[in-house]
């Protein structure tokens, strides 16, 4: 079998993106993208990640606006761009002009002009400006609220639940490299919050605070006006480090922790059906979702039993409980600990969740009645007296931080993430990781001594708690909120899920599972009705499955820490074995990046050039060869280093 094109290989789809036009004044740059700026640098350096006009319907969803009219002009000292775009959907639309100014003296004006013919439903419509958390979290800032007030603050460190700042018209904090950036908002009201909840690299200020009735009517002929005016002074002192990056494992720290797959009944077929691939696979547990409402009863809970048990992995019992009073959920409960029963009480850990806990409750709303969280867990551990109990959410960090479990009927908390909840394309996707630490040291602190696991997480969404769904992908694009996100099948999928176990095992997980055995989730390419280009359901292995076989086989080993930033081009996991120090690295984007190790060393490679041997042969890592001096890796590539003494 042929390798399939670069782009089926690195991202599993042929959709082409543009790049992004660059745009320069003096010592200020942005990117152009989508008729919006990302990565506003001042000498170099990144400044803000992004100031966007958006426009989004009732369920959170970001329009993709018809863009037409774009002009940009450039100068040495200065650009200009304009454009006009159309958002429609359901029958409404709204139309908005969009003029960006940047002058070399440091000025950036980004100004949005917008009204419906129709009238038009949205949840947000207007500005959203990003700022970067690397180097900004726990910095000061000087706020300036709509009445004029200033105040002194900081960003936050620990990942805020709530909005951190509120009734904004200005901010201005300095860069890690000392340069000055504040930033004026007009046109509305602002207020900020904390991205990393959903694993986003930024702090989001965005128009019309949540208090106010959502989604809204813009009436016909009602003019959305709004102005960003950033302003930056200064000279940086980043200096971008260059050469090859040197890999120097530091003293052991922690273990490897315990690597798991979910599996929901609709993959049950498939997953039969690669049993032999899964074993080999060695997951540690297999996360079976069991939800009422979908119609999962004895028979669908066996069937995912006996997967789990033909390829060896201890069964976790994920039940989401549908009863919302005391009566219903105290014979619900009842009924599925003698479900289990049945079954031969298979269980060592059950994880349970209220239906209504599926869904988000923003911040100032009330929240839906659902069983009392302590009585749930008590008549969980009275159905199931020899299991682990846990608990927590089955959807994002965003909602267990928002609504924190009882930890004294916990014997674990769990959570699970995605990292394109707000944004689809690529770079977003593998920013996310830069959201990890604050991630794991938030939820260390929610627990509060209390093990805590994460999963089944994967780059698709398998729950939308903010609308009716997850959005399907027939045409197999990149975009938010995916189920069945392309990416899952390619060599970033890979380096992503490498680059998420080493983030959160060296962040103190007890146990991490990622995405699933077949499927939108899968690690094995089967029989399907989403596109699957070049596997076409074969049974082969996909990048990930590598990673994932990898790291489940080092379970309880020493990690070594890497010492790798998270905003840099590598991630990375070490641990003590037998044989040596075993290193695994990814590149993290689609630029070759050198890397180097010292002494003796030994490498298997998993990358573009060799696609269609690993995706037939899982084993396809564990065939190391000598190598001295530095190495390259390719766009996405993955790396398994044997370090000898």
């Amino acid at each position: 079998m042929s390798n399939p094109s670069r782009a089926i290989a690195l991202y599993g789809t042929e959709e082409e993106v543009a790049p992004p036009r660059v745009l320069r004044a003096g010592k200020l740059s942005a990117e152009l993208e989508a008729g919006n700026l990302r990565y506003i640098r001042w000498d170099g350096e990144e400044v803000l990640r992004a100031v966007s006009f958006i426009v989004r319907d009732r369920d959170w969803g970001t329009y993709a606006p018809q863009i037409s009219g774009l002009t940009v002009q450039e100068t040495k000292d200065a650009f200009h761009v304009s454009l006009q775009a159309v958002a429609t959907g359901d029958g409404e639309s709204f139309a908005y002009d969009a003029r960006i100014e940047g002058r070399a003296d440091g000025t950036l004006v980004f100004h949005g002009r917008g009204t419906t013919q129709t009238g038009f439903e949205t949840n947000r419509t207007g500005f959203v400006i990003l700022h970067p958390i690397d180097g900004v979290a726990g910095a000061p800032v000087t706020i300036t609220h709509t009445d004029g007030r200033v105040v002194e603050d900081r960003f936050p460190e620990i990942i805020d639940p709530v909005q951190p700042m509120m009734d904004l018209r200005a901010l201005a904090h300095t860069t890690p490299g000392g340069v000055a950036v504040n930033v004026l908002m007009e046109g509305d009201t602002y207020e900020m919050e904390d991205q990393r909840n959903w694993t986003d690299a930024s702090y989001k200020t965005y128009v019309r605070p949540l208090a106010l009735p959502w989604p809204y009517q813009i009436p016909p002929d009602e003019v959305v006006d709004q102005t960003i005016t950033v302003t930056v002074k200064g000279h940086s002192q980043n200096n971008a480090a260059s050469g090859a990056i040197a890999l120097q494992p530091g003293a052991p720290e922690g273990d490897i922790p315990p690597i798991g797959i979910g599996l929901r009944p609709e993959d049950v077929a498939t997953a039969r059906g690669a049993t032999e691939t899964l074993k080999a696979l060695g997951p540690a547990y297999m996360v079976l979702h069991h939800d009422p409402r979908a119609g999962h009863d004895c028979a669908t809970l066996k069937a995912m039993l006996d997967v789990a048990e033909a390829i060896g992995a201890a069964p976790w019992l994920e039940a989401v409980i549908q009863s919302t009073d005391d009566i219903g959920t105290v014979a619900e409960i009842a009924a599925l600990g003698q479900m289990a029963t049945d079954l031969g009480d298979p269980f060592a850990t059950v994880l349970v969740s209220p239906a209504p806990d599926l869904k988000c409750t923003l911040p100032g709303s009330v929240w839906p009645d659902a069983p009392d969280a302590a009585a749930l867990y008590a008549r969980t551990r009275d159905a199931f007296p020899q299991a682990r109990i846990g608990g927590g959410m089955f959807s994002y960090f965003t909602e267990l931080n928002r609504k924190r479990p009882p930890l004294e009927a916990l014997d674990l908390v769990t959570f699970t993430t995605s990292p394109m909840v707000h944004a689809g394309d690529d770079r977003s996707v593998m920013e996310t990781r830069e959201a990890h630490a604050a991630i794991a040291a938030s939820v260390s602190g929610i627990a509060a001594g209390t093990p805590w696991a994460v999963g089944p997480s994967a780059i698709g969404v398998r729950d939308n708690p903010y609308g009716a769904a997850a959005k399907e992908n027939p045409t197999n694009i990149r975009q938010a909120m995916n189920r069945n996100d392309p990416r899952q099948r390619g060599l970033l999928g890979a380096a992503w899920a490498l680059g998420y176990i080493a983030d959160f095992a060296s962040g103190g997980a007890s146990a991490i599972a990622l995405g699933g055995a077949t499927g939108a989730f899968g690690v094995v390419s089967a029989p399907g009705d989403d596109p699957d280009p070049w596997y076409e359901g074969n049974g082969a292995v996909y990048p990930g499955f590598h990673v994932l076989r990898g790291l489940a086989r080092l379970r309880g080993a020493p990690m070594r820490p890497l010492d790798l930033p998270a905003s840099g081009p590598l991630a990375g996991v070490a641990a003590q074995t037998d044989a040596g120090v075993e290193i695994w690295v990814a590149n993290t984007g689609p630029d070759p990046v050198d890397m180097s190790v010292s002494g003796a060393w030994q490498v298997a490679t998993l990358d573009a050039a060799c696609f269609a041997t690993a995706a037939n042969a899982p084993d396809h890592l564990d065939d190391l060869v000598a190598h001295d001096g530095p190495l390259t890796l390719d766009g996405f590539a993955v790396v398994r280093i044997l370090m000898k003494g």
